[in-house]
């Protein structure tokens, strides 16, 4: 297995303060970027060699992260958040060096629930004909799976605290637990949506991406301690992952990655399952999809400190943390922007342009300009 030229790659000038990286993920297809790295050892360039350990739920990854058995991590958006401010965990400064991919999870029902929706034309009806509260799971209480699977419920008109009983369940636990009629619905990252199709348990009803088009989803976090420490080790791991993202947009790489991934050591299911929510090929997508996106020449990978600011607020909609004002500079601190831009500039990747406004499912539009106002005009919060 070669890897493949690099035109633009460069190593930092400064020596590295540590060479030898250990990198935590939990199974799924949006790790590809870290498998990648491995296997075609795209840290040799930048002086790294990388170590991956995969973690059977976000909280262990968590815990090894904070603990110095991981030095970075594959991980939620919002648990790097969480952390950051001691609600997902023993509170510790965080920093999210990169965002490693956009879109690529989705919200499934069981059989019996996406009938009733069917039959019923609302979520709240459907809801209604069940026997028991419905129980909906996600991966982690503050990440990015719980803010959707609340985002999409309140947007159909359900309160996700009074109206459902939300969960935490590892992601590859989750096809096992809808089999066993242990849930209703659960949100969840790929392809553990697609395998509960396969398996006949359950039907993916709503696409990440239909509720918040391009959305950020999981980074490469490290403890801030970790970068300040090691900054050129930071800003080469950074490299490194930008250089593994670009080799994920090249032709018939997300067959490759797809073929890698079916080992034991990483997911261990299907390959066709793998591949069949991971390709970059729009034509072949369901038209309310949009495809997993990795870099498409590094718009996907700026850690926008606006993009930290709206988990602040979905915390504050659901009172996980009361009302603060400095969520501005929350952001600034953990998202590491004069990082990865000096990485960036490195291996010539353009920084991208400011985004236009983003719109959600509800149509609700999120520019980053005023948190407060944007909380409030909510209907359905804590």
């Amino acid at each position: 297995m070669n890897q493949p030229p690099s035109p633009n790659s460069a190593s930092t000038s400064a020596p590295l303060e540590k060479t030898h990286l250990r990198l935590g993920f939990v199974s799924l297809s949006d790790a590809a970027p870290l498998v990648a790295a491995k296997l075609l050892e795209f840290g040799h360039a930048h002086g790294l060699t990388l170590e991956l350990s995969r973690e059977p739920s976000w909280a262990a990854l968590r815990d090894k992260l904070l603990s110095g058995d991981l030095d970075a991590a594959h991980t939620l958006y919002g648990l790097a958040y969480g952390v950051q401010l001691g609600i997902g965990g023993p509170q510790t400064d965080m920093a999210v060096l990169m965002v490693l991919n956009r879109n690529g999870q989705a919200i499934t029902l069981s059989n019996r629930l996406a009938d009733a929706l069917a039959d019923q034309g609302t979520l709240l009806k459907a809801l209604a004909t069940l026997v028991r509260k419905p129980v909906f799971a996600q991966t982690f209480p503050t990440g990015t799976h719980a803010m959707w699977l609340y985002y999409w419920l309140a947007s159909q008109g359900v309160h996700p605290l009074r109206d459902i009983e939300s969960v935490v369940i590892p992601p590859p636990q989750m096809v096992a637990a809808l089999a066993e009629d242990r849930l209703d619905g659960l949100c969840v990252g790929e392809p553990w949506n697609a395998a509960a199709e396969a398996r006949g348990v359950g039907r993916t009803i709503a696409y990440s991406s239909e509720i918040w088009p391009d959305h950020p989803e999981k980074v490469l976090a490290c403890r801030r301690d970790f970068a300040s420490r090691h900054p050129q080790t930071a800003q080469a791991l950074v490299q490194t992952m930008l250089e593994a993202c670009r080799w994920l947009d090249g032709a018939g790489h997300r067959n490759d990655i797809a073929r890698w991934l079916v080992r034991p050591e990483y997911i261990g299911i299907d390959e066709a399952l793998i591949a069949k929510r991971l390709g970059s090929d729009s034509t072949s997508l369901e038209s309310s999809r949009l495809p997993v996106r990795f870099f498409e020449n590094g718009t996907v990978n700026y850690p926008w400190p606006d993009d930290g600011v709206w988990f602040l607020t979905q915390y504050e909609r659901w009172r996980m943390i009361g009302h603060r004002d400095d969520y501005r500079e929350i952001a600034a601190a953990v998202n590491q922007t004069e990082l990865y831009r000096e990485a960036a500039k490195n291996i010539g990747i353009a920084i991208p342009d400011e985004r236009t406004p983003q719109v959600f499912v509800d149509g609700r539009v999120w520019d980053g300009s005023d948190p407060d106002a944007y909380v409030q005009g909510f209907d359905i919060r804590a």
